[in-house]
């Protein structure tokens, strides 16, 4: 599949821009869209002179549908998309910003949607490749991650719907789930004075794996055109036992929560509820700053 046209959203860092320079490497053509532009334009420039950039917010459709229509004219077609833009944002339901807790499922579950729709015309065209990043996040739903295990969740149930809907049209879909991977994202969560402990805390959700891991997986879903991407292998296995693993998440965190619960509590009320619980990772807190200047 290499010398295939790929537009990766999400790609100013973290695991889009590290499978973009992957597959420019191997001889595709990348299409890089994201909100930082200094970022982005870095990262196209790792790609090689046919990469080109695009500044765009997946939560808005106008400036998303500019990207897409740009990257056609300037290639004349899509060949895969990887619908990866998303942000993670700790904090316990009852207590976070509200408008935060949204922000979550309109970048990471309404953004996807939005680039399926406005990609979907072009990849029926080339009989292409849809990646949707899911996460072990819809699978386990440890908390104070409500908001992002709500999208993620979506995203997947999106996945699988479009499988069948579009199999015969030609357009394959992929699933990617994947646990901690160590990203800009992953370490702002660490850095998170209560919610940092809370993950480290749980079994499951304390190992960081490597980014070279999922580029790896990444790129041979790609080359594939896989119906799912493990990060690591194991998740796979893990999902046939749904049905009991939120209650093994109960049972573990029964003591821990309470605790948490009064620590985001105090961080809250020395910090605001806006900084705690706050997109995390430089780009979080660009798209925070996106999300802001939106509103006024």
């Amino acid at each position: 599949m290499a010398g295939k046209v790929v537009l990766i959203t999400g790609a100013s860092r973290g695991i889009g821009a590290a499978v973009a320079r992957r597959l420019a490497s191997e001889g595709d053509t990348l299409a890089l869209v994201g909100l930082e532009p200094d970022e982005l334009k870095q990262v196209a420039e790792d790609c090689g002179p046919e990469a080109g950039w695009w500044e765009a917010d997946v939560t808005d459709l106008e400036s998303l549908r500019t990207a897409v229509e740009g990257v056609v004219e300037r290639y004349g077609r899509i060949d895969v998309v990887v619908a990866n833009a998303g942000i993670a944002a700790p904090g316990f339901t009852r207590s976070m910003d509200p408008a935060v807790w949204e922000r979550v499922l309109d970048v990471d579950l309404y953004g996807v949607w939005r680039t399926v729709h406005l990609t979907l015309p072009h990849l029926i065209a080339s009989k292409g490749y849809l990646l949707l990043v899911s996460s072990l996040a819809a699978v386990v739903h440890i908390p104070g991650l409500a908001s992002y295990n709500t999208a993620k969740a979506g995203v997947e149930a999106m996945g699988n719907s479009l499988r069948a809907e579009l199999r015969h049209l030609g357009v394959r879909v992929g699933v990617a789930h994947m646990t901690f991977v160590d990203t800009d994202m992953v370490r702002g969560v660490d850095d998170h004075p209560v919610f940092g402990k809370v993950r480290t805390g749980i079994p499951l959700a304390s190992r960081v794996y490597p980014l070279e891991l999922a580029v790896e997986k990444f790129t041979a879903g790609i080359r594939k055109r896989s119906r799912v991407v493990h990060v690591p292998g194991w998740i796979g296995p893990l999902k046939i036992f749904r049905a009991l693993i939120p209650h093994v998440v109960e049972l573990g965190s029964r003591m821990s929560v309470a605790k948490a619960d009064r620590a985001a509590l105090a961080d809250i009320e020395a910090r605001g509820a806006d900084v705690s619980s706050r997109a995390s990772g430089a780009g979080g807190l660009a798209d925070t700053a996106k999300a802001k200047g939106a509103r006024g």
